[in-house]
């Protein structure tokens, strides 16, 4: 089946392990470290530190630019030359094209300084699989929740910053930025923390950002180039054949991806000669156009790529439609319609041949039994094509691929997609319940074997899961499907997360969601977003975003007469103007609400209503219209049914007759409002009624009575604790 999938025959013993390194990354297997950022950020609260350096490094070559790079490390910096600390954290950069091996250069870089940073080591990708930059604000807010600290949902990108060159001021940590498209996305980024240094991977320099120690990458040497080669490939070959090693590696003119793909070649194919590896590379065409230094790796790609039977090269092109770049078996069946076996296998060839590159040993999730069945207690590994190879994956994809078989490899994709996150939602939910037993149901790798490995597989994919639900909203064509995903995934994170620690992921949701009812014109969809996130922008201080966001809500709701979300509008209106102390516009808001429920015949509803206004008028110190209110609420409780209502409305009116200054009435309302919670059966409303008759009888001149209620109270909340 193996060969079938990928066609590439089998590593030799000497060459074999479970998954060869991926183009550019030249690292031997090592501990296992975790990674932070917008494609597979680490557990929040925790970084990562780095064990004592050993004696040899992990990757080939690269001893002069490490050498370099921890003297400029030594180096002063042009504000330090006065003998004093600079404001901001030491820049280095490791600059050169992608697939010269610079990540891999600036881990090794890191391994071997995190013994002098005990704050350990943060990690961000500044660019997406495609090369597009990633967002400024979600790295940081991604960096923040590695480090523990909470930011509001919605926050702008400066407040975010802000927060985390905040959370930094004082420590002693290493920033790795990786794959930084630019100085724009670095600068914002940078700590206010001179015992901090940033190390950052671009392929160009950081032009505006100041003291940036350069370190620009070339080809490998010839002696490194070669011991690329026979890691991967096997030294015997390589050592009855040195001299056409050597010409091998000035074919790839020392690029590490490159070599990486041409050793990946060599080693699945036991009986080649490193001779018919140098003319095999010869024989690729190049076309029209081509610079010189980008040849060697698309030769090499080429190469790989080409030894590839059809259904493993068609599923090597579609996952470049994987949200993220992050792939595991599950996606790359959905997305060719293969079953989850057959894909599995090509996954672990093409990370064999250099393909891919696994990241599971980057994620300290990987472990989550992500559409794992009952018998089965491996995880399913997740892999990423290396950044230097997607465009090239890419263009194939459009060469070779109509656009409509695009787009159902989308669908398929987003509907597995779906239908995981139902059966992750399920699992937090009881064992008896009717979505537990419906996910019983599903196919055995759609079901998760505990609560905790579905939250961790949905903790692994967050930052994924999100990516898909953007780019179908970005592609326009798939937007029922699309809505069906948002809709799932905001179910899955309150079920595994709670709406306070999900309210960051379901802010950007709910946003996404109002993009899609505006380009299909949903009023429905429209009023729910914008309730959602008013009140998000209400709970993050930005009142006036939320009231902004709160009367196009009533609008939309209103324009398709929907009662329910025109309700809620006009209360949320009402509230928030409550919480801007403007008595006016609230009573007005909260009117109208009521009218609207009066209409409908909702009573209880009402009745609550009428408290609110009679809450406001109280506050505005109006207590005639506030004993009106009362009065109302307690009435329209009464003939709803609602006892306890009823008895809560009263002891709010006994409240408000006494702030208007007739105590006795209020004491007597208030007895009365005991009765009502005692027949309600709400013992610890009667106990607090009994407290506050107390109070008032101490005030009163009553001790006696003050004391006989006291005890009630007391006795009562002992036996209705909160």
């Amino acid at each position: 089946m193996t060969d079938q999938a990928v066609g590439g025959g089998h590593l030799p013993p000497e060459a074999a392990g479970p998954a060869g390194p991926a183009a550019g990354d030249l690292r031997a297997p090592g501990p296992r470290r975790a990674t932070v950022g917008t494609t597979v950020p680490a557990p929040a609260g925790t970084a990562v530190p780095a064990a004592a350096a050993p004696p040899h490094p992990r990757i080939a070559g690269r001893r002069r630019e490490l050498r370099a790079l921890h003297a400029d490390i030594e180096r002063a910096g042009l504000d330090t030359l006065s003998g004093r600390k600079g404001a901001r954290s030491r820049v280095l950069l490791i600059a050169g094209r992608p697939g010269s091996g610079r990540t891999a250069l600036a881990e090794e870089l890191l391994r071997e300084l995190a013994g002098d940073h005990p704050d350990g080591v943060l990690r961000a990708t500044l660019a997406g699989p495609g090369g597009e930059p990633a967002g400024t604000g979600r790295v940081a807010r991604e960096l923040l929740t590695t480090l523990g600290v909470d930011a509001p949902p919605g926050a702008a990108e400066d407040e975010l910053t802000e927060r985390l060159r905040d959370a930094l001021a004082g420590c002693r940590a290493l920033l790795f930025l990786d794959d930084a498209p630019g100085a724009e996305q670095v600068e914002p980024l940078l700590p206010d923390a001179p015992d901090c240094l940033v190390v950052v991977v671009s392929q160009g320099p950081l032009t505006g950002i100041p003291d940036v120690r350069p370190c620009a990458l070339g080809g490998l040497g010839s002696a490194a180039s070669v011991e690329v080669l026979s890691r991967l490939a096997g030294p015997t070959r390589i050592t009855v054949d040195p001299r056409t090693a050597e010409a091998v590696a000035e074919e790839c003119r020392g690029q590490p991806a490159a070599l990486v793909l041409a050793g990946g070649w060599l080693a699945a194919r036991p009986k080649s000669s490193v001779s018919d590896l140098r003319t095999a590379l010869r024989e690729v065409p190049l076309p029209d156009g081509l610079s010189t230094g980008a040849r060697p790796l698309y030769r090499a790609f080429r190469l790989a790529y080409g030894s590839l039977p059809a259904p493993a090269a068609r599923i090597l092109r579609l996952l470049t439609l994987a949200p993220g770049g992050l792939v595991d078996a599950h996606l790359a069946s959905a997305l060719t319609g293969c079953s989850v076996v057959v894909a599995g296998t090509a996954l672990r060839e093409f990370a064999a041949l250099g393909l891919l590159r696994p990241v599971d040993e980057e994620n300290a999730e990987s472990t989550a039994l992500g559409g794992v069945h009952a018998s089965d207690s491996a995880p399913r590994p997740q892999y990423r094509l290396p950044g230097c190879l997607d465009p090239m994956a890419r263009a194939l994809l459009h060469e070779h691929e109509r656009p409509a078989d695009i787009q159902l490899a989308r669908a398929r994709m987003l509907e597995r997609t779906v239908r995981l996150l139902q059966s992750c939602r399920a699992m937090g939910e009881p064992a008896d319940s009717p979505a537990r037993q419906k996910a019983a149901g599903l196919p055995r790798s759609l079901r998760f074997v505990s609560r905790a490995a579905a939250a961790a597989w949905l903790r692994s994919r967050r930052t994924a899961l999100l990516d898909a639900a953007r780019m179908a909203v970005a592609d326009g064509e798939l937007d029922t499907l699309d809505r069906r995903l948002m809709a799932a995934l905001t179910r899955t994170l309150l079920a595994h997360e709670g709406a306070e620690a999900a309210a960051p992921d379901l802010y950007a949701l709910h946003q996404l969601v109002l993009e899609v009812a505006g380009r299909r014109g949903l009023a429905y969809e429209k009023a729910a977003a914008l309730l959602n996130l008013a009140d998000l922008d209400g709970q993050a201080g930005r009142t006036s975003d939320a009231l902004t966001r709160y009367r196009g809500a009533l609008e939309a709701a209103r324009s398709v007469q929907d009662p329910v979300a025109t309700g809620r509008a006009l209360e949320s209106l009402g509230a928030t103007y409550t919480e801007l102390g403007d008595w006016q516009r609230a009573v007005d808001w909260y009117g109208r609400a009521l009218e609207l429920r009066l209409t409908r015949g909702e009573a209880t509803e009402a009745a609550w209503l009428h408290g609110r206004i009679g809450e406001v008028h109280g506050r505005a110190g109006r207590w005639e219209e506030a004993l009106k209110e009362w009065r109302a609420a307690a009435r329209t409780y009464r003939r709803a049914g609602d006892p306890a209502g009823q008895a809560r409305a009263t002891g709010e009116l006994a409240r408000a007759q006494e702030c208007a200054g007739r105590p006795e009435e209020g004491l007597r309302t208030c007895l009365e409002a005991v009765d009502l919670a005692r027949s309600a059966g709400d013992g610890r409303l009667e106990a607090l009624l009994h407290l506050r008759i107390a109070d008032t009888f101490e005030r009163l001149g009553d001790p006696a009575a003050a004391g006989l209620h006291r005890s009630s109270g007391d006795r009562l909340l002992g036996d209705h604790p909160e």
